[in-house]
């Protein structure tokens, strides 16, 4: 007999606009304010509190109303037992690395990074903590099983990955990790959980740039880690409260705000990043296209399996040109917004060039040069119209 008593799973746009948001008691306001203080009532006798604690109305490094509010929220689009929300998603990565490693670990991590990523693995941790770190394509099982050691504590994957979008399959890595008692962590920015949802894939933990999609207004900063309790209350109180990297509570209430609209607009960046990616695919003097919506993309059968309903909106392309072509090109476009960054409303669009100390490790088509272009919420047509008009002043001046 079904039990009555179960509450129904709400769906995720339901989830995005009421998971952490009541009536305030004291105004009757329905929506959360902003709670500006850094500093909470202490009790009658505070003498046993522990100055350190984490999620307590403290201090606000400990853990503001408009944190845990946020926190709630992203756990619950995420799919996780418990979330930390910090002050960026820089924050978010280097306390998670912080708080699970320690000298003498092993951690195995994706070839295509963000640059704070291969900076913290390859360069910091390894040589401060004297963490060892091996850089694998994670896209290829093979490579990942080979780079295991006995001290393999972590696996770091992101997918789709930044720069180049490469896809890594979620689930066989989660596999693969477990079978020999290793934790995996994916970052999920690129994709959102609106369209990949890492921990119901197996992986412990999914970590998201909230400045990125789920604020998608380009006007605040934040990082989350989504995973189990267990772990999150040690990276809670290391990151957070002994590293300092609390949310400011107006950051976590501009992104609480701009998650409401997460599933409307990703519904939007899916659909013109594909339009756009199938046109580029058509252009003569396009190199090559990077998207893993298109059938040409070597990753395409598996984010069909983990990526539903869309691919994300930030795709990579290079021209059939030199440096400096690259940059006119650029400079003719009248919509889209030479700028560092993605997942805001506005197209924006970075050119990235020969001399990445990174290239080494991206495919041989993007040695020469690219864009990764982050594919905004306009009319699609007027996107497409605005590179047409750049190509033809770029090829035909």
């Amino acid at each position: 007999m079904e039990d009555k008593t179960q509450k129904k799973v709400l769906g995720f746009q339901t989830r995005a606009v009421h998971t952490g948001n009541e009536v305030d008691k004291d105004t009757g306001a329905i929506k959360r304010p902003i709670t500006m203080a850094n500093s909470y009532a202490l009790p009658y006798d505070p003498s046993d509190l522990n100055w350190s604690s984490a999620g307590k109305n403290l201090y606000t490094r400990n853990g503001g109303s408009n944190q845990q509010y946020l926190q709630e929220k992203i756990a619950s689009l995420e799919g996780g037992e418990d979330c930390v929300v910090l002050a960026s998603g820089v924050a978010a990565l280097s306390g998670l690395f912080f708080a699970l490693l320690q000298s003498g670990d092993h951690v195995i991590f994706s070839s295509v990074t963000y640059i704070a990523v291969y900076r913290l693995l390859n360069e910091l941790f390894n040589n401060k903590f004297k963490v060892e770190t091996t850089i694998v394509d994670t896209s290829d099982l093979e490579e990942v099983k080979n780079a295991i050691r006995p001290n393999t504590k972590l696996i770091h994957i992101e997918t789709p990955g930044n720069p180049t979008l490469t896809v890594a399959d979620i689930k066989a890595l989660a596999g693969i990790a477990h079978e020999h008692g290793i934790l995996l962590s994916v970052d999920n920015t690129f994709a959102s959980p609106y369209n990949q949802r890492p921990i119901e894939l197996g992986a412990d933990f999914s970590v998201e740039s909230l400045t990125k999609y789920i604020n998608g207004h380009g006007d605040a900063m934040g990082g989350s880690i989504t995973g189990k309790k267990q772990y999150l209350d040690i990276i809670r109180a290391q990151a957070q409260v002994n590293l300092g990297g609390a949310i400011s509570p107006f950051n976590a209430w501009l992104i609480m705000r701009g998650a409401v609209t997460l599933p409307l607009r990703m519904k939007q960046h899916n659909e013109n990043a594909l339009k756009v990616a199938g046109y580029l695919e058509t252009v003569q003097g396009v190199r090559f296209v990077s998207y893993p919506g298109l059938k040409s993309h070597p990753g395409h059968e598996t984010a069909k399996r983990q990526m539903n309903p869309g691919y994300g909106g930030v795709l990579s392309f290079g021209l059939k040109a030199d440096h400096d072509t690259h940059n006119r090109f650029v400079s003719y476009l009248r919509i889209i917004t030479s700028a560092v960054s993605l997942g805001h409303d506005e197209s924006l669009i970075v050119f990235i060039g020969e001399n990445d100390e990174r290239q080494y490790l991206y495919p041989n088509e993007f040695h020469a040069g690219f864009f990764r272009f982050s594919v905004g919420i306009e009319d699609g047509e007027d996107i497409i119209e605005d590179l047409e008009q750049a190509f033809a002043l770029t090829f035909h001046n």
